[in-house]
């Protein structure tokens, strides 16, 4: 293992740390012990307001200790199903966020020169820690609005064109490219589907491989399927730790195998989707820790530290030439699988 990738690996597995920043005021299905200590010490802080009465303190004190056992016990065990939820949870820091921490001067770039803008995959130029960049990757928004602006994330084939628009621009002016993946899959619409969906999906895949300059991807939430590989063929590819990456949705995969949607926790399982297993599996390159309870619990720290990974990672490519640039690139995916 090369220098650069023994320092990747270092950051990536002790840069976040466990503290959390700030509470969360919504909680996942599973998380409803932890919900319910959470309320009882907001209850007993609004009771005692000022009051500095030690005993009361110290049982606050005890709360929170146990609350924090509590978290750490259950993201220490997450099953494939609930980091899937995790992973999908509205509060995570989304692609916009990440650009707007990481990236100075960032210029986005719209359209396809073809038909339309596609506000799903958001893209542009900036510079990542005093280098010019281009950056992309699917926004699905935060809110109502925004998440209806950004088709939750799922692009339609304008989307991928204009992804290989921003490419091919990248290699021209040899700027290395980071794209953010979060998406459940491409968008499958009779629109989509009329406007030829699947091969502006072969195109983006095709062109990330063609490519003279660096990519690093990272999967900062869904990594779905083909909507996700388009912008995901990559020299490195990393992911949060309670990120998933698959080729169908669990509830797809039910739907299919058992033809019952509700055998998604099973799917889950056998499908192997979560970043350790396909670590283990060689499909991506290593993950950033994110802090006890998920990255919503502290998004700056998740993002600085994704930021860390990303300066690793391309520090790797600084002396390669185009050509070894592409052929590493091919070389990674005809290896996958090889090994096991």
């Amino acid at each position: 293992m090369s220098e650069p990738e023994l320092r990747l690996r270092d950051v990536i597995e002790r840069s976040v740390p466990l503290e959390n920043s700030s509470p969360v005021r919504t909680y996942l299905d599973f998380e409803k012990p932890i919900a319910e200590l959470d309320k009882k010490i907001h209850e007993l802080k609004t009771l005692i307001g000022d009051d500095t009465n030690e005993s009361m303190r110290g049982e606050i004190e005890k709360l929170e200790e146990k609350a924090r056992t509590a978290l750490a016990e259950t993201y220490a065990k997450l099953t494939p199903w609930q980091k899937t939820l995790v992973a999908r949870y509205t509060e995570r820091p989304h692609c916009l966020d990440y650009i707007n921490g990481l990236i100075e001067d960032f210029t986005p770039l719209a359209g396809d020169r073809y038909f339309a803008e596609d506000e799903a995959i958001v893209g542009g130029v900036g510079t990542f820690r005093g280098r010019s960049v281009m950056v992309m990757g699917h926004e699905k928004g935060s809110d109502t609005e925004s998440r209806i602006k950004h088709n939750f994330g799922m692009a339609m084939p304008e989307g991928y064109r204009k992804a290989v628009r921003l490419m091919e621009m990248a290699d021209q002016f040899s700027l290395p490219i980071i794209t953010l993946v979060d998406t459940a899959g491409a968008y499958p619409g009779i629109g989509a589907e009329e406007r030829g969906q699947a091969e502006a999906i072969a195109r983006s895949t095709d062109c990330c491989l063609k490519l003279g300059v660096p990519i690093v991807s990272v999967v900062i939430g869904e990594g779905g399927s083909g909507g996700a590989v388009a912008i995901a063929t990559a020299n490195t590819i990393l992911m949060l730790e309670h990120a998933i990456y698959s080729v169908i949705s669990p509830e797809g995969a039910a739907s299919i195998i058992w033809r019952d949607a509700e055998k998604k926790e099973e799917a889950a399982t056998a499908m192997k989707i979560t970043a350790q297993d396909l670590e283990e599996l060689g499909v991506i390159d290593g993950i950033i820790a994110e802090p006890v309870g998920g990255a919503h619990r502290d998004p700056k720290g998740v993002i600085d530290a994704t930021g860390t990974a990303i300066a690793l990672a391309l520090a790797g490519f600084e002396t390669m030439t185009p050509d070894q640039i592409r052929r590493h690139r091919r070389d990674r995916f005809l290896q996958m699988g090889r090994n096991l």
